[in-house]
């Protein structure tokens, strides 16, 4: 009876010390989102990323005029040509039509190549900077706390401050 005693004794003890260590595990979460548009380097990284879209927009815009302009001058002069010209005139501006859109379809992958590239390193550096704050605070382990992200209920340690603060932002 004194052996079972002293076996409840160490069990008991063997689960709370477990289930203590267990509730130590410490949680944080932060929104990398907000993050990473509060870092300055994202609208260095906006600001390049508007000025290849207007540049792209407007090379779109005066070939789309010149496509436009074209079409008018052919439509006026179409009953003064030959039957065999206007359909030299057809193909070009067919051709002009798809040149837009090849182009336009061009734009849109350098742009998106563009993207990625230029957030590829703000992601870096916030992903350093959030492992660097949460292993000196003691966690184990970071949600990402984005709209969508995955976490019902963020009421635990947020690590925004000391991130911002890590990046000096």
């Amino acid at each position: 009876m004194k052996h079972f005693k002293t076996f409840l004794f160490a069990a008991a003890l063997f689960i709370g010390a477990t289930t203590f260590t267990q509730a130590q595990s410490k949680i944080a979460h932060i929104n990398t989102q907000d993050l990473i548009k509060a870092m300055p380097d994202m609208g260095i990284a906006q600001a390049e990323m508007d000025k290849l879209g207007k540049t792209y927009e407007a090379d779109i815009q005066s070939m789309v005029t010149e496509y436009q302009n074209k079409m008018k001058q052919y439509e006026a002069e179409a009953a003064t040509k030959t039957d065999e010209e206007n359909q030299k005139r057809l193909v070009e501006v067919q051709t002009m039509q798809q040149n837009i859109q090849q182009y336009q379809g061009q734009a849109q992958q350098e742009m998106q190549k563009k993207e990625i590239d230029l957030l590829k390193p703000i992601t870096e550096k916030a992903k350093m900077a959030i492992l660097k704050v949460a292993r000196a605070q003691g966690f184990e382990y970071v949600l990402d706390s984005t709209q969508g992200g995955g976490v019902i209920m963020a009421d635990g340690n947020n690590l925004m401050d000391a991130v911002k603060k890590d990046l000096g932002i």
